[in-house]
């Protein structure tokens, strides 16, 4: 509210302030006064600046105030620790990027390897549900051991995972088996990046850090569509695991050591209580067919594109830069979550809606509808994770890492099945009808995720626009 200060006007009540308390003075002091009522709505209107004492004595304790208000930092004052995003974003990526680098290289790798698109599709399951059969004991383990030990424990998997597939992958069979284990390491590097952001990043700036975070499938992605013209046609696809190999071992030594800084909680207010387990096993199931919808972008737009007639090239291309427009649409929801009271699944179903617009467009197997239509679910149907997962956070601030555990489990097993499903339904009926049938997955989530919504905010016993 701004307090205007002058002879003659009437006093204003400032949140809950008696008018009383508001000077009239018409001095520069008068006009300061005014100036900090309008960037410090919160504080008040009176200041330290030199004026006569205050003919009331509140005025005194009110002035003190707003000197310990102006030098508080605000959520929009609080620093982004980018090292700690850095390392976050980094475990990510290399968690999930074994199965990505397959999908973006299918057409090499099935060619040499001798299988279809249904096999790449299981391939790429098989991945995922290694990972959800291990996701929920994962989130406990680094509940326990803590949230670098286990981005160093899922780092390691990782470059064993990809210098297996690079080395020794001679058949479909062996390429499955390093991929599980990739899968095994993806589903410890998501809890341990979401510990690191729940315990180490200021509260005003943690949405942003979990939109950047979840930057990181589409991060894959998109190292996987650059991996197709410049090292799978020019060097083999071979090496494109080497180097992601390389680059996960070295990142091993690169996480810094533990540390538990305090992050600073508003005075006053205890926690909310966590969710309970029916909310996030909804929440669960929506990520669950958000993911079954979503994933078969990373491993089919490419097989897809260059069937419909578009350059091997220019469809690698074409994944990369879907990746990076969900990369983007992902850390500007969340910098825009950081000052949202409530809404974020809300936000989140309203994307996959949209998201359904894209799958139709892909469905049609023109070329530029393809184009279109890998832009618009890039962005929209598989841009909402990281708002997602920041409201699974905030919905249970006490064990982070368990609750994204828990949902983790469905992201998996949802990423498990859209490649199996949409592999099995192209070979078998066409790929126009499976991404149709992406677009179906996509509307089952946003009932789901609305559904867990409705049951968070009975638990909390707020109205609509309530915590998440």
């Amino acid at each position: 509210m701004r307090v205007l200060v002058g002879s003659g006007l009437p006093r204003t009540r400032v949140s809950g302030v008696p008018s009383r308390w508001i000077s009239t003075s018409t001095s520069p002091c008068g006009t300061f006064l005014s100036l900090v009522q309008t960037n410090y709505p919160a504080a008040g209107s009176a200041s330290q600046c030199g004026e006569a004492s205050p003919a009331v004595p509140e005025e005194a304790a009110l002035r003190r105030a707003i000197v310990a208000r102006m030098t508080e930092a605000g959520p929009s004052e609080e620093r982004l620790d980018l090292r700690t995003v850095a390392v976050a974003i980094t475990v990510a990526t290399l968690g999930v990027l074994p199965a990505f680098l397959t999908g973006g290289m299918a057409v090499q790798v099935s060619e040499e390897l001798g299988f279809g698109a249904a096999q790449l599709g299981l391939a790429v399951a098989l991945f995922f549900f290694a990972a959800a059969l291990s996701a929920v004991f994962m989130g406990r383990v680094v509940e326990r051991v803590g949230s670098h030990a286990g981005m160093r424990l899922a780092a390691a998997s990782s470059a064993l995972s990809m210098l297996g597939i690079a080395a020794f992958a001679s058949s479909w069979g062996v390429l499955v088996a390093f991929l599980a284990l990739g899968g095994f390491a993806n589903s410890m590097s998501h809890p341990a990046a979401n510990l690191s952001l729940a315990r180490e990043v200021p509260a005003g700036r943690q949405g942003l850090s979990f939109g950047i975070k979840q930057a990181s499938i589409p991060a894959a992605t998109l190292l996987a569509g650059l991996a197709v013209p410049f090292v799978a046609v020019t060097l083999g696809w071979r090496w494109a695991f080497v180097f992601g190999a390389v680059i996960a071992a070295a990142f091993v030594f690169l996480v810094p050591r533990e540390e538990h800084p305090v992050v600073p909680k508003p005075e006053g207010k205890s926690a909310p209580p966590d969710a309970k387990t029916g909310s996030l096993v909804l929440l669960a199931l929506g990520i669950g067919l958000g993911s079954t919808a979503a994933t078969p972008l990373g491993s089919f737009v490419v097989s897809w594109a260059v069937e419909s007639g578009i350059r091997v090239e220019t469809a690698g291309f074409l994944l990369a830069a879907g990746s990076a427009l969900s990369i983007l649409v992902r850390v500007v929801s969340g910098h825009l979550a950081d000052g949202m009271s409530g809404g974020r699944l809300r936000i989140v179903a309203a994307m996959l809606v949209c998201g359904v617009g894209g799958f139709g467009l892909l469905a049609t197997g023109l070329p530029i509808a393809i184009v279109l239509g890998t832009l618009l679910a890039f962005a929209a149907g598989w841009g909402w994770p990281g708002l997602f997962n920041f409201a699974v956070v905030k919905s249970s601030p006490s064990a982070p890492a368990a609750a994204t555990g828990v949902t983790q489990t469905g992201a998996s097993a949802g990423a498990a099945c859209g490649p199996l499903v949409f592999g099995f339904v192209a070979e078998g009926v066409s790929f126009g009808v499976a991404w149709t049938l992406c677009g179906v997955f996509a509307l089952a989530a946003t009932a789901a995720i609305l559904a867990a919504r409705g049951r968070l905010l009975a638990g909390t016993g707020k109205p609509a626009g309530g915590r998440s």
